[in-house]
């Protein structure tokens, strides 16, 4: 099973570093793969956001999500509901006196034929969302 977790310390108030993350329309600032991404209503649980990332050959794929958990400012999950492979996530926001300690995890569940073929694409996709919160860190704390 392809998983990853990722804790950073962004030097920025919790309800500030909170809202970045759970606004879609920030996302293709941090995340290199994303293409597109549009909320579809309000942030809240059960609500659609229309994700789309770039795929082999430049081909776009959707990979839209569902909001599962929407704790404001502590927490903020997801499922992904469109797409090939459908992880699951959260971010996990907590205030410390330097600013806010975000959490990002990612999993996903195969069956071995899929673990096969997708799992190290898969598990290579989770480590550069990992490694992109380093750009989020930047623009927020710019």
């Amino acid at each position: 099973m392809p998983s990853a977790s990722r804790t950073i310390e962004i030097a920025a108030p919790v309800e500030t570093v909170f809202a970045f993350f759970t606004d879609p329309s920030n996302d293709p600032t941090w995340r290199a793969g994303v293409t597109r991404m549009q909320a579809q209503g309000a942030p809240e649980v059960g609500a659609t956001v229309h994700q789309a990332i770039a795929g082999p050959g430049g081909r776009s794929i959707d990979a839209d999500i569902r909001i599962t958990e929407y704790s404001a400012p502590t927490r903020y999950a997801f499922a992904t509901i469109a797409g090939p492979v459908r992880p699951v996530g959260s971010y996990t926001f907590a205030e410390v006196p330097s600013g806010t300690l975000v959490t990002f995890e990612l999993s996903a569940e195969f069956g071995t034929l899929k673990k096969l073929l997708m799992g190290g694409p898969v598990q290579k996709s989770m480590d550069d969302e990992m490694a992109a919160l380093d750009k989020a860190k930047e623009i927020l704390e710019a």
